[in-house]
């Protein structure tokens, strides 16, 4: 069927079903994937579908959301006897933390009471949980754990929507990419196990506006982002290897210093009146040790026969309470994994894209660091999604986190005094989910070694549709010719 003049290569939609070599054997079992001659007049633009990729995926989105909040519904009520909340895999920090953090006593984030968190998340904290304790108060609310809960559930959804929209707003030639998002495992496990979704949601936002050239945008919400966590500040180092590979400066010098002084205005006032409170995010993180599920976690306890769990190099590393060369043996090995990316960005036969060199700093960042949380993962899935949308290994990955999940609250059972199975099985959990994370990075790097095999670029004659400046002065719209198999739909 050929291309009216009218259809603009953003109407032109990759089709898993037919690009993809896992999505295209599962369709067999529905009669394959349409062929290049199917009328698919529904999505091309003037036709009548209400139904586009876009709308499916956002569909998508609410549905996970949707299913999550029931899989957490067990733990809402906020009456966690018997293990309750290991043996339904309901446990969330939202709610243990309400009551920590002395929220539901009305004390108001570092004002009143230390919190662990940046900026940011302690007035997300405050904005969602003061009202709710007000209510409780006045009795207008029973159980103001529960309701702080569903409060920040519906919240945090909100953000994780934001997160996909940004996602189809730099793939509109590839809606369904965002469905990687959309329907992955971890996120129905994960999503409001704390306030990730919130960063993640920024962070989106953030690489939305860099695709569309807007620097100073790009900058105030990755400020934002990085006031809430800490992971966004490390996409500068992606961007910072494409200045130096392209000579294109000054997006980046007006995105990072709009960040930084979006940064310094929402932390300085907390940090000049209450410092001691401002300081202890920073200081928390220096002196945690080795945390479950990591690298350092997996040499100290790797099952090595007769009952005898881990190496001694690894196990004394956790006796310093201040953990100074674990400290120091974490950062060496991030900063080594850095200068790897840095000369892999400049050696490259053509420049990376932007998501694959953000992926890779932060999945370095995870997989190197003395702490990664289950929620972690949440980080990484929307930059694996634009990084590599393939779905056979981001799957796989995706299996691992929710084995990972699920050995983790096992673990938690047995740290609490019921064993549930030996410490190897938690081990060689992490041990998958670390490997599968690794064999993902893997796969990224072959595609930027060898572009020709990226699957984004050839959609995008070779371009980066996150790049923003760092690509050529604007993308091909010229109207395109039909490849052989792909279908044509509009994405809106």
């Amino acid at each position: 069927m050929p291309i009216q003049p009218s259809v603009r290569p953003e109407h032109v939609v990759d089709e898993p079903a037919n690009s993809d070599r896992f999505i295209n054997g599962l369709s067999e079992s529905i009669g394959g994937p349409l062929g290049s001659h199917a009328v698919r007049r529904g999505w091309l633009p003037g036709g009548g579908r209400f139904w586009t990729p876009a709308r499916v995926v956002l569909l998508l989105i609410c549905a996970m959301l949707s299913f999550h909040w029931m899989q957490k519904s067990p733990c809402r009520d906020a009456a966690w006897v018997d293990m309750k909340q290991y043996k339904y895999f309901c446990y969330t920090d939202v709610l243990a933390l309400y009551y920590a953090e002395g929220l539901n006593e009305g004390q108001v984030p570092y004002a009143d009471h230390q919190v662990e968190y940046p900026v940011l998340t302690g007035a997300f904290m405050g904005v969602l949980g003061l009202p709710v304790h007000d209510l409780h108060q006045r009795g207008i609310v029973q159980n103001d754990g529960q309701t702080f809960y569903d409060v920040n559930a519906i919240v945090l959804g909100a953000f994780g929507i934001v997160a996909v929209a940004a996602t189809l707003a730099v793939r509109r030639r590839r809606p369904w990419d965002a469905a990687l998002l959309a329907l992955a495992p971890a996120l129905f496990v994960s999503a409001t196990v704390n306030w990730d979704l919130f960063t993640v949601g920024l962070t989106a936002v953030a690489m939305a506006y860099w695709a569309k050239r807007k620097p100073v945008l790009a900058g105030v919400f990755l400020g934002l982002a990085t006031a809430a966590k800490f992971y966004p500040m490390l996409i500068i180092g992606a961007l910072l290897v494409l200045s130096i590979r392209t000579g294109k400066w000054r997006d980046f010098f007006i995105a990072v210093s709009t960040g930084a002084v979006t940064w310094l205005a929402l932390n300085a006032p907390v940090a000049f009146f209450f410092w001691d409170a401002w300081v202890k995010f920073w200081q928390f993180n220096q002196l945690r040790g080795i945390d479950w599920g990591t690298l350092w976690y997996i040499g100290a306890h790797f099952p090595r026969g007769s009952g005898q769990y881990g190496f001694p190099f690894f196990q004394n590393l956790d006796t310093d309470p201040q953990h100074a060369t674990l400290n120091i043996l974490y950062l060496g090995l991030f900063l080594i994994c850095c200068a790897g990316i840095l000369i892999l960005g400049l050696t490259a036969p053509k420049e990376p894209r932007l998501a694959q060199l953000a992926f890779l700093i932060v999945a370095a960042f995870l997989i190197t660091g003395k702490v990664w949380s289950q929620q972690y993962v949440l980080w990484l899935i929307p930059l694996a999604v634009l990084a590599r949308p393939r779905w056979g290994a981001f799957l796989a990955w995706q299996v691992a986190e929710v084995l990972y999940f699920v050995s983790f609250y096992g673990e938690l059972m047995g740290a609490s005094g019921r064993q549930v199975f030996p410490e190897g099985v938690f081990v060689l959990a992490s041990l998958l989910r670390l490997v599968t994370l690794a064999v993902v990075v893997g796969f990224v790097i072959h595609d930027i070694r060898h572009p020709e095999t990226d699957v984004v670029r050839h959609t995008y004659e070779g371009q980066d549709p996150d790049g923003g400046v760092y690509n050529d002065d604007h993308l091909n719209e010229e109207p395109l010719e039909p490849p052989p198999s792909p279908a044509l739909a509009r994405a809106v």
